[in-house]
C-alpha cells in the first residue's frame, strides 16, 4: 500500500510516502533558497509529497540561522528554482510555514525584526547563532491584538507568494513549540484575552490562520502539522489537552483543510501519543490523515492497512536516502544520517548521500 498512488484533494500523488519537513539551514544569503537547495529537494522528488523545511512567513519568525523565508520577491524567485526542479521530475511539493515565535535569538533575525510570542515568558536554554555561537534565547515581547492580526496577514501573504513560487500547497506548522503551538499550549500561553485563558480561545489563533490561509489560496491547498503530547520548546501535556485538540480537529474539518499531519515524537524520547487518541483525531478530522514518527516499512504498511492513516511521513530516512522510495521497494539497506551535518552550511551531509545507482 505504501507504494500505491493516492489522490490528495486535487493532487495525484505517485505513492503514499511523505517527506517530512526538516530544518537544514542552507539558505545562506538573506534567508533565500538557492541552487543547492533545489538540488537537495529534486533528489527526493520520488516521494509522493515533499513538505519543505520550516520556512518563515515573517522576518520575525526567522529564529534560527540560515532558515529560509517566504515573504519577499527574492525568496519567491529562489523557491521557484526549487519547485521547478521537483516538478520537472514529477514531484509534488508543499512549503511548511514555521514562525518560530519565542524560539529565537535576535542575532539570527533580519535587521528590524523582533522576537514575539503569545506571552512574555523567557524560554529556558540556549540556541546557536552564526555571529556569537551559543546564546540564551532572546526574551519575547508579548504580542498585542495588532501583532496577532499582522501575523495572520503575514501567513496569508506568504501563502499567495507560495503559489506564485510554484508550490502545490502549504502546511501550517502547529507543532514542536513554535508560534501556532505556543498559542495552543496551556503551559506556554498565559493570555487572558480572546486568544488565551480557555481551550477554545487558545485554539483561536491556529483557526484564524488556517481560515485566512484557506480563504486566500483554497482549503484544498492547505494542511496543518500538530504534535499533541510533544515536549519540545517548553510545551508538554496539560489536563484538557485531548479535548482541546479534538475540538481543534473538528473546526479544522469545518474549514475544509486538505490534510492533518500528526507527529508522534516518542521515537526521539518524548511521551508517546496514545494510539486511541490518534484514532479519535483521525475519526474527527474529515480530510486526509498523515502520521509521522519513527516509521519503518513494516509499521508504515500496517498503519495504512489498518486505516490508521492515509499517508505516512518519513524524516531522517529521507534526509540520508534521496532514493528512499526505491530502497524500501527493493529492500536495500539505508544510509545512516550524519547528525554532525544536519544544520551545517554546504553540500556535505546534504546532497552527497549515495543512491543505489551510485
Amino acid at each position: 500500500m505504501l507504494f500505491d498512488p493516492f489522490d490528495l484533494g486535487p493532487l495525484h500523488l505517485k505513492n503514499r510516502m511523505v517527506m517530512s519537513p526538516m530544518t537544514r539551514s542552507r539558505a545562506l544569503e538573506a534567508n533565500t533558497p538557492n541552487e543547492l537547495m533545489a538540488e537537495y529537494y529534486a533528489q527526493r522528488a520520488s516521494a509522493g509529497l515533499i513538505v519543505t523545511e520550516g520556512t518563515s512567513p515573517s522576518p520575525n519568525g526567522i529564529g534560527y540561522p540560515r532558515i529560509p523565508g517566504l515573504y519577499n520577491q527574492e525568496q519567491v524567485r529562489g523557491w521557484k528554482g526549487v519547485t521547478d526542479a521537483v516538478h520537472a521530475l514529477g514531484g509534488t511539493i508543499f512549503v511548511q510555514f514555521m514562525h518560530t515565535g519565542r524560539v529565537g535569538q535576535i542575532a539570527n533575525l533580519p535587521a528590524g525584526a523582533e522576537v514575539v510570542a503569545p506571552s512574555a515568558e523567557l524560554l529556558a536554554g540556549e540556541m546557536y547563532t552564526d555571529a556569537n555561537g551559543m546564546q540564551p534565547y532572546t526574551p519575547a515581547r508579548m504580542m498585542t491584538g495588532r501583532d496577532i492580526e499582522a501575523a495572520i496577514a503575514e501567513h496569508v501573504h506568504a501563502a499567495r507568494l507560495a503559489r506564485e513560487a510554484g508550490f502545490d500547497g502549504v502546511e501550517l506548522h502547529g507543532a514542536n513549540g513554535y508560534l501556532i503551538e505556543q498559542f495552543l499550549n496551556a503551559n506556554v500561553n498565559h493570555r487572558d484575552d480572546a486568544y488565551g485563558g480557555s481551550s477554545e480561545r487558545r485554539n483561536r489563533f491556529a483557526l484564524d490562520v488556517a481560515r485566512a490561509t484557506a480563504d486566500a489560496i483554497g482549503a484544498d491547498r492547505v494542511g496543518i502539522r500538530l504534535s499533541p503530547y510533544g515536549v519540545f520548546n517548553g510545551t508538554g501535556h496539560y489536563p484538557e489537552q485531548d479535548a482541546q485538540y479534538l475540538a481543534l480537529a473538528r473546526e479544522l474539518s469545518n474549514i475544509g483543510l486538505l490534510y492533518m499531519h500528526v507527529l508522534d515524537h516518542s521515537a526521539m524520547g518524548a511521551p508517546p501519543v496514545p494510539a486511541e487518541f490518534k484514532l479519535q483525531m483521525r475519526e474527527t478530522f474529515t480530510g486526509a490523515f498523515v502520521l509521522a514518527g519513527g516509521f519503518e516499512l513494516e509499521t508504515a504498511e500496517a498503519a495504512l492497512r489498518e486505516k490508521r492513516a492515509d499517508l505516512i511521513a518519513f524524516g531522517r530516512p529521507f534526509l540520508a536516502n534521496p532514493d528512499l522510495v526505491a530502497r524500501l521497494r527493493s529492500g536495500e539497506p539505508l544510509n545512516a544520517p550524519d547528525m554532525a551535518t544536519f544544520y551545517t552550511p554546504g553540500p556535505k551531509g546534504y546532497t552527497d548521500y549515495p543512491t543505489i545507482a551510485a
